[in-house]
């Protein structure tokens, strides 16, 4: 077998937002990952792995077909790619993180280190139609697309990043993707109330969500350089986190005893000078966007399994248009899940994903 460090192999492309090209490569985000193409009869991926309470996995591609899915130890291990095959016959690799960067187990982190090769080239993969991001929550993480209905256990078993919504999405219009997502969290309040737990601030860094020593030290709470992969299309589904703030009980900071908490009123309704909060939140969330990627389409989605909040995320994007003059960002409704399109965890299974994606991807098509 034939070692080359992944730094030696600027053929490969690294998938997902990332400091700079280092070895080992670091796989921060869900969907994260590796893509080229090969020649050869057999191959392994050299990674490193590490987490304290959820473990990570790794789903392999070959020409666009899910082969494999596999759950990393602790250390230094090799993941086979491709074996048995025909020499000489170009297939298409891809290795995507199926587990989003853990903000609650610091030690998560997956490093891509070297392929290993019998035989063959590896070679630069096809060129994208279009570049998509997406920034989002639990949606966008593939959190319950896997695994049994009744699953309720915080695993990484049950993460995904193959079939769910961007993934498909980004299938439908050839496009290279990256995700930006945090389970739980919201676009002003996570679905607890705590006011840590809110996206925007993490939007501007590689992923200040991995907090452990290693992942800072490879850049993950570095400034992002957007210069250098401008997205066609930025989708924000955010704010059904928002919307079970309303309903969830308080948050009280332990440090300082200060009570949080999105209120409803007599009836039940969010009260209208907390939609308010939520409101700002996303218009200000549009505007850092917009400053880190001026060409770009975007649209907010809100569905799935939404809630209330979806004309507050509508009048959001209507005032930032206005406000800012900007007629490419928009707002899209997407199919809320029923009984039979529920997945594990009380999420959207595979079947909703699915008439999202079409939803997206057909609207996508129109703008783009």
């Amino acid at each position: 077998m034939k070692r080359t460090e992944l730094i030696d192999l600027p053929q490969v492309r690294v998938l997902g937002r990332i400091a700079r090209r280092t070895q080992p490569q670091p796989l921060f985000w869900a969907a994260s990952g590796l893509a080229f193409d090969f020649t050869g009869s057999e191959l392994w991926l050299e990674v490193e792995a590490d987490y304290g309470q959820v473990g990570p996995w790794l789903s392999v591609e070959v020409n666009g077909a899910w082969i494999a899915r596999v759950p990393l130890c602790r250390g230094r291990q090799m993941v086979c790619l491709a074996r048995e095959l025909s020499c000489g016959i170009v297939k298409h690799i891809r290795v995507l993180k199926d587990t989003q960067a853990m903000f609650d187990d610091p030690e998560h982190l997956v490093q891509a280190v070297a392929l290993h090769q019998a035989d063959g080239e590896i070679l630069p993969p096809a060129e994208p139609s279009c570049r998509l991001e997406f920034v989002g929550d639990s949606l966008t993480s593939g959190e319950g697309i896997l695994g049994a209905q009744a699953e309720e256990d915080w695993s990484g078993m049950f993460f995904g990043a193959i079939n769910d919504y961007a993934y498909l999405t980004a299938q439908q219009l050839n496009a290279e993707y990256r995700t930006l997502s945090q389970s739980g969290w919201g676009v002003y309040r996570g679905w607890d109330n705590d006011p840590r737990h809110a996206i925007p601030p993490l939007y501007s860094t590689v992923c200040a969500a991995a907090r452990g020593e290693t992942a800072r030290a490879l850049g993950a709470a570095e400034p992002m350089n957007f210069a250098d992969w401008q997205p066609d299309a930025v989708i924000v589904n955010l704010g059904t986190n928002d919307n079970s703030a309303f309903t969830s009980p308080e948050w009280v900071d332990p440090a300082t005893g200060e009570r949080f908490k999105l209120r409803c009123d007599e009836q039940g309704l969010p009260l209208p000078q907390d939609r308010q909060k939520v409101e700002d939140a996303a218009v200000e969330l549009l505007k850092i966007i917009r400053t880190h990627n001026p060409k770009a389409q975007i649209v907010w989605c809100y569905g799935m399994i939404g809630g209330q909040l979806g004309s507050t995320l509508a009048r959001a994007v209507e005032r930032f248009a206005r406000e800012q003059q900007d007629s490419r960002c928009h707002f899209l409704a997407l199919p809320e899940v029923t009984a039979a399109t529920m997945g594990s965890r009380l999420h959207p299974g595979i079947g909703c994903h699915q008439l999202a994606a079409q939803t997206l991807s057909d609207f996508l098509s129109k703008v783009l």
